[in-house]
């Protein structure tokens, strides 16, 4: 097979290291990708959302299969693109068609997809610009803290939670009448602020069968102890210590097995992965949120764990055959901790060398912003590099990934040691 990879990130590093493991593997491509996916892989300059591009590889090529690693060409509608275009029509797309992916691309949307099939989320409610008087007074009648949410993609910075109630009406009218975060908040989600720990479970779909992989915890704040700003992730363990069987069997039958099944009943065309942000209260699960692609920096802990041929278990998904597929897991944790640039989540600069990386012999090493140049590998994004390791229990692991980053380095490296602190 030829597969082509969309995408620059961490997780696409993640799928290229994971395919180009299989034996069913001839060509591998990355677009546009990074320094990592380029030692096993062919990058090609490339945006993921410029589809005719997209097109000229897939048959300049002679493409099997198209994996879509982020969010934005599936709810621009990459795969309908294919299905739509008779030259590319019969390779199949991993990802799903655009009226299922705005189940991450409109945060309205999933609520009422959650309400319609009776699983169990925050209660909600929308507004509008022109709806910004209710919304101010909807606010005076929830208690703190207010959780808001731009309805749109807003690149994981879309949701805000405040205690102060002034401070709650400010944001709210910034985010409808200033457009804070331009089209992604012309509506505006206000919901109940659900106390508990958070994790995230990850379901592979073919549009009739599903198989679910290992759970993950990922922490988004840039600060020790969730403080600061949020960033697209610092690091991430598989599995979550707390989801024990009986937590498990709550979420396969509360909301694995009716979002599957209300795919089904939507006609909403679904072949990939559906990534489900839950949150545990008192033993119960709720769902915070649907991506409908895998997490990053999740990919990195949750796939060095699946010992399948990954081409294979893909295939099926494209065949409708994924009851076929038994998926074995490794049973030792895996942890990642994400290198970034000096200042991210706010402004940082590219460019800088990174050094030590032929020292790493414990830990895989997954690109998230890098490139070549001039045959040096530098950085060139805020989150950098993700350092992911195995060991009996989650903290054997950490103690791999934080001795492996000592080993690198470059300009004003930043990291977070404390992965792992609230289990």
């Amino acid at each position: 097979m030829n597969i082509l990879i969309l995408g620059s990130g961490g997780r696409e590093h993640t799928f290229a290291w994971k395919l180009s493991q299989s034996p069913k593997l001839d060509k591998l491509f990355v677009a546009p990708g990074n320094a990592g996916t380029s030692s096993i892989a062919k990058n090609i300059p490339i945006g993921v959302n410029d589809f005719e591009g997209i097109k000229d590889i897939v048959l300049s090529n002679k493409i099997d299969m198209v994996v879509v690693g982020p969010e934005d060409p599936l709810v621009n509608g990459v795969h309908d693109f294919f299905l739509e275009d008779p030259e590319l029509k019969s390779v199949p797309v991993i990802g799903p068609q655009k009226a299922a992916a705005n189940l991450e691309g409109s945060k309205e949307f999933a609520k009422q997809f959650m309400q319609r099939h009776n699983i169990p989320t925050a209660a909600y409610q929308s507004f509008t610009a022109a709806q910004l008087e209710k919304g101010l007074t909807f606010l005076e009648t929830v208690s703190p803290p207010y959780v808001l949410k731009a309805d749109g993609l807003a690149a994981g910075k879309g949701v805000v939670i405040l205690n102060d109630l002034g401070k709650a009406k400010q944001e709210l009218t910034s985010m409808l009448k200033n457009e804070k975060f331009g089209a992604a908040s012309k509506t505006v989600v206000i919901e109940e602020f659900l106390s508990g720990l958070e994790l995230s479970v990850f379901v592979l779909t073919d549009g009739k069968n599903f198989k679910v992989l290992p759970t993950a915890k990922d922490y988004k704040r840039i600060g020790e102890g969730d403080t600061g700003l949020n960033t697209g992730g610092m690091g991430a363990i598989s599995p979550v210590p707390f989801a024990q069987k009986d937590f498990m069997d709550k979420v396969h039958a509360r909301i694995i097995e009716p979002t599957v099944e209300g795919l089904k009943t939507d006609n909403l065309p679904y072949k990939g992965f559906i990534f489900i942000g839950l949150i545990k209260v008192d033993n119960d699960p709720y769902v915070i949120e649907y991506n409908v692609r895998m997490g990053d920096p999740e990919t990195e802990v949750v796939l060095p764990r699946v010992k399948n041929d990954l081409a294979e278990v893909f295939q099926a998904v494209a065949d409708q055959t994924l009851d076929t597929i038994n998926l074995e897991i490794d049973e030792n944790s895996a942890t990642t901790v994400m290198t970034v640039s000096g200042g991210y989540p706010e402004a940082y600069e590219k460019g800088y060398e990174i050094f030590g990386l032929e020292n790493v012999s414990d830990s895989l090493i997954f690109h998230a912003g890098t490139k070549l140049e001039n045959g040096k590998v530098v950085t060139n994004g805020g989150r950098v590099m993700a350092f992911t390791s195995f060991g009996t229990n989650f903290q054997d692991a950490l103690d791999k990934s934080y001795e492996s980053i000592k080993k690198i380095g470059f300009d004003r490296l930043n990291y977070r040691k404390d992965i792992g602190f609230d289990l």
